[in-house]
């Protein structure tokens, strides 16, 4: 297993950040669905103020690369984005081709 951690931010509106809370209680079927086809074991999304933090744990051998691929020829993916789009904004960080912005690990606790 593997494990991704991503930042984005929600635009700073409580009405919008309460939607985007309601709307990840029961995401969609399709949006499950895909992501564990595509490799996804489990995913979590973490909010402090605007900032959203999501942790991704992949089988091995996932590639970023291949789901992004496959992600952006599924219409049902590309509509649940355009829709998450309209409470999200890119972190200060953010590169202009990504939207969650990958983490950098700076700490593991020794075993």
């Amino acid at each position: 297993m593997n494990r991704q951690c991503l930042a984005l931010d929600l635009k700073d509106d409580p009405v919008l950040i309460a939607e985007y809370e309601r709307l990840h209680q029961q995401i969609w079927p399709q949006i499950s669905a895909h992501l564990r086809q595509h490799g996804v074991l489990d995913m979590q999304i973490w909010r402090l103020g605007t900032r959203l933090f999501m942790v991704m744990d992949t089988a091995p051998g996932f590639s970023t690369e291949a789901f992004a691929r496959a992600s952006a020829s599924d219409p049902k993916v590309q509509e649940w984005e355009a829709l998450m789009w309209r409470f999200q904004q890119p972190t200060p960080w953010t590169l202009p081709t990504e939207k969650w912005a990958p983490m950098k690990q700076i700490f593991s606790l020794p075993p």
